[in-house]
């Protein structure tokens, strides 16, 4: 669940583990440090919920919790660069988002309606994208990508009616993002979100 340190270390602290942490369901990764740890970063590994391989790296906080921006259903590994000042805490945050939706940016006018369906007590957002990490800019001699899945800017619906919401409601988009999501930003509840896309 976490691993807390008492006093300033020498060296950087890896963590080691029997398997891999698995959350309930992918959700964000939450690192509290117990001082200053603004001058160190935390790598992070895992997988998302589909089991692909993601990572990210984390910039340490002031005595606060600092977030990853992507949703882990696994976590293999988080090291720091540097020591830490005093404790850190590592969880789950509260904070999850679900499956990226890619929509077809081709085909002219293509409406698209969403309904966002809540059960339970649930706030979500629903966000998109034109940053697209699978855009490559350079093919030779790796491919070179312009945005990874880390650094993709989300955007908040311009409709307010989804946005730190709580209960079901339609919106939709007059132009098509690349892509969309759903956050959930608190609650017990779930929110489940449908993106129509007609022609």
């Amino acid at each position: 669940i976490s691993v807390s340190v008492d006093a300033a270390t020498a060296g950087a602290i890896t963590v080691g583990h029997s398997g891999t942490a698995t959350m309930d369901k992918a959700r964000r990764v939450s690192i509290t440090s117990g001082g200053n740890d603004t001058g160190i970063t935390f790598t992070i590994a895992g997988a998302d919920r589909n089991g692909d391989p993601i990572t990210e790296v984390v910039t340490g906080a002031n005595a606060v919790a600092a977030t990853s921006v992507l949703s882990y259903l696994t976590v293999t590994s988080i090291l720091t660069s540097a020591a830490v000042a005093t404790t850190v805490t590592v969880g789950s945050s509260a904070v999850a988002d679900s499956q990226w939706v890619r929509l077809d940016t081709i085909g002219s006018m293509a409406e698209v309606a969403i309904q966002a369906t809540v059960s339970g007590t649930a706030n979500y957002t629903i966000q998109q994208t034109l940053e697209d990490p699978n855009a490559i800019t350079n093919q030779l001699p790796t491919p070179t990508y312009r945005w990874t899945p880390a650094s993709v800017t989300w955007v908040n619906h311009p409709d307010a009616a989804v946005v730190a919401a709580t209960a079901t409601a339609q919106a939709n988009y007059a132009y098509t993002p690349i892509l969309a999501r759903v956050v959930l930003n608190s609650g017990t509840g779930s929110v489940t979100t449908t993106f129509a896309q007609t022609y």
